[in-house]
């Protein structure tokens, strides 16, 4: 099913550049547009001059902005700022990192060429929603720079680890980049040129489908980008690096794998009570109060007694559990589903169904509070969270400053999206709800580009 191939990876010059720690960013879409000033700040080669989608006091989308990006990417190659690999290669990507478990996990995967394909013939399989001003977007920077600056984080099935033992055994002992993250991820690096070990994980592949974990947008753009150069060039054929997208592939069973849960906090328009926020949810959950501390120890709280009955559920019990704080009364409940629940949930298939995600959706956002998907995006009701203590903070600091403002901020707080729903929503054909999921940590943007040259074929070795 899916093809990939090795590529001339482009990657910066630690003799030019210096650390690569001050260079390499987190990915485009979670930095802050108040971030960007702090990362051109620590080194006047960072990522962020590339990647980023906003120019500081610019405006998204300029078509000055993105040549100034190709002309400065240009540059930097000519500089030997940035170094383009003389051998095709595949890239070991592994970083360790501390689970918010307390865990210290290493997670691995490699970085190829994949060869584009339409979603409909099921080699690539997406599982989110996507929303084309960002593909607009980042469709005017692909094709101005000719660069995929970031990879598609995709899944794959390998129980036997064969991939990843056959990558192992054939890199260099030292990494050719490595920098430690702001949240203290080891991230590193290898070249594997060895043209037969090459062969044989494009032989794996061949009979595999792709699940994207991360980067439903940019995959959807290098789409958009290949029908554009397929218009304006007739001799294009398979072989053209327009029909191709690097791509970081990760076994589905790497016990290095995390999900994390992408917390929600809802701005209720309007003066919401907390016992009035009682009655809506109590026709669909039990509700059980919290108390017993600061903010700090309620949300603790209602982690512990979430584990508790996530742990009940695996012997057998089926009810979904969330959280939910109101930081204008300082109280917090445990929602635990009622059968009643499934009545909202009635109309989508099974396998959606099952999912935190949708029931947090369809039954808490637009059954209990009435706020339907279009409204909560126009009026941008809802802000995403993986870190819930960020997320409390920001409630409180919401509630704080809305004074007399008719808002009522709600934190709602989830269990993580497995990796098997993913696979089976994904198999089915179906889409879940924006933010479904967060694999952590992100792979950084700027260890390694694809640079796309035309005339330049991607070929099968051997």
């Amino acid at each position: 099913m899916a093809f990939i191939a090795p590529f001339k990876g482009v990657s910066f010059n630690i003799e030019k550049v210096g650390s690569l720690d001050d260079v390499v960013t987190p990915p485009y879409d979670v930095i802050s547009e108040n971030a960007v000033e702090s990362y051109t700040a620590k080194n006047p080669y960072s990522m962020i001059r590339l990647d980023i989608i906003k120019n500081p006091g610019g405006t998204i989308g300029d078509g000055a902005r993105d040549q100034d990006v190709a002309d400065l990417f240009q540059k930097w190659l000519d500089l030997d700022v940035l170094r383009r690999d003389t051998q095709p290669a595949l890239y070991l990507y592994t970083v360790q990192y501390k689970h918010p478990s307390g865990k210290t996990l290493t997670r691995k995967g490699i970085i190829a060429q994949v060869g584009l394909a339409e979603f409909s013939e099921g080699v690539v399989k997406p599982h989110e929603e996507i929303f084309n001003s960002v593909i607009n977007d980042r469709l005017r920077l692909l094709d101005t720079t000719k660069a995929q600056f970031s990879q598609i984080f995709s899944l794959y099935s390998d129980e036997e680890n064969k991939v990843l033992a056959l990558m192992d055994g054939a890199t260099e002992h030292d990494p050719m980049g490595r920098i430690t993250d702001e949240d203290g991820c080891i991230h590193s690096l290898y070249r594997v040129t060895d043209g037969a070990i090459i062969m044989q994980v494009q032989d794996f592949f061949m009979d595999k489908p792709l699940y994207i974990a991360d980067g439903h947008h940019r995959y959807t753009t290098a789409l958009e980008y290949r029908r554009l150069q397929k218009k304006r060039n007739s001799s294009f054929t398979d072989k053209d690096p327009a029909n191709h997208i690097m791509m970081y592939l990760c076994p589905m069973e790497d016990p290095g794998l995390s999900v994390l849960p992408t917390h929600r906090l809802v701005h209720w328009p309007g003066k919401l009570s907390f016992d009035e926020l009682c009655t809506r949810l109590s026709p669909w959950f039990e509700l059980e109060e919290i108390t017993g501390g600061a903010r700090e120890v309620l949300l603790c709280g209602v982690f512990s007694r979430m584990e508790e009955e996530e742990e009940g559920k695996e012997a057998g019990k089926s009810a979904k559990t969330f959280g939910v704080y109101h930081p204008g009364e300082d109280r917090c409940l445990l929602l635990i589903v009622k059968p009643e629940a499934q009545k909202l949930l009635s109309d989508k298939p099974k396998q959606l169904q099952d999912l935190d995600v949708v029931v947090l959706s369809d039954v808490i956002i637009q059954g209990a509070l009435e706020l339907d998907h279009k409204r909560c995006e126009a009026d941008n009701l809802i802000r995403y969270f993986s870190d819930p203590d960020e997320a409390m903070d920001v409630a409180v600091k919401t509630c704080h400053d809305n004074g007399t403002e008719k808002k009522t901020p709600l934190l709602f707080v989830m269990n993580s999206t497995r990796v098997k729903q993913v696979k089976r929503v994904a198999d089915e054909g179906l889409i879940m709800p924006h933010k479904s999921t967060y694999f952590y940590p992100k792979i950084m943007t700027g260890l390694l580009f694809n640079q796309l040259i035309e005339g330049e074929d991607v070929q099968r070795l051997g």
